[in-house]
């Protein structure tokens, strides 16, 4: 298994299930990724929670006050359906175990490959993402979500907002919140951030929609998106 095809990716939630579930897009995704498991590719792929995980936790919070551990274990649970659901996509190529623990999957096992899904309280789908990568001995994470690039700026909220194609972990880190919270809408989230940084692995933060430019990273060719190292 050479370690240039072995790919970590993490795929939002709100991309799986922007509204109801985007079957048109996991078909596309589908077929992309077969096609490159012919080519010898390895895929660990990190279903995000999105709007699931945020609607759970809007719902019991205007119930009772809500703990961040709780919002953390209701989107955990949300980030597990939808990992299911690719597991069940990649049945024939996917190991049957979802991967929800630390330690639980230590090699692809015959399978070309894994869906995982979040792990504990504190611990985003990114981070898990990030952490997979050090244990597996992956140098690079594909963070796959709605975003193009990081931004200098909220893109939503801000004309002024600039696309960043290269920055430091050192860098980025000055640019977010330092400590972790349920739902904080960030490119990659602080407590992963410091972890990759710490481990010295390079996320590509890139649009999830094109597949085209997903090809383009893959291949180790000029990609739109943002690398952070």
């Amino acid at each position: 298994m050479k370690q240039n095809k072995v790919f970590v990716m993490a795929l939002g939630g709100s991309i799986i299930c922007p509204e109801k579930i985007n079957t048109r897009y996991l078909s596309r995704f589908y077929k992309l990724i077969k096609d490159y498991i012919k080519k010898g590719y390895y895929f660990i792929i990190v279903a995000g929670g999105g709007k699931i995980a945020r609607d759970y936790q809007k719902a019991a919070s205007r119930i009772v006050n809500v703990s961040d551990e709780d919002k953390d274990w209701l989107g955990i649970h949300a980030t597990r359906l939808n990992a299911h659901l690719l597991r069940t996509v990649f049945r024939k190529e996917a190991d049957p175990v979802v991967f929800d623990q630390r330690h639980k999957l230590k090699k692809f096992n015959n399978h070309s490959i894994i869906i995982a899904s979040g792990w504990k309280p504190g611990w985003s789908t990114d981070f898990v993402a990030v952490q997979i990568a050090v244990d597996f001995k992956v140098k690079r994470v594909l963070i796959l979500g709605k975003p193009k690039y990081v931004y200098t700026h909220n893109p939503e909220k801000h004309e002024i907002a600039r696309p960043i194609k290269k920055i430091t972990w050192e860098d980025y880190l000055k640019r977010i919140p330092k400590k972790w919270k349920p739902g904080l809408h960030l490119p990659v989230d602080p407590v992963a951030s410091r972890l990759a940084k710490e481990k010295n692995i390079e996320v590509i933060v890139a649009s999830a929609k094109d597949l085209k430019n997903l090809t383009n990273i893959l291949e180790g060719k000029s990609f739109k998106g943002t690398l952070i190292y």
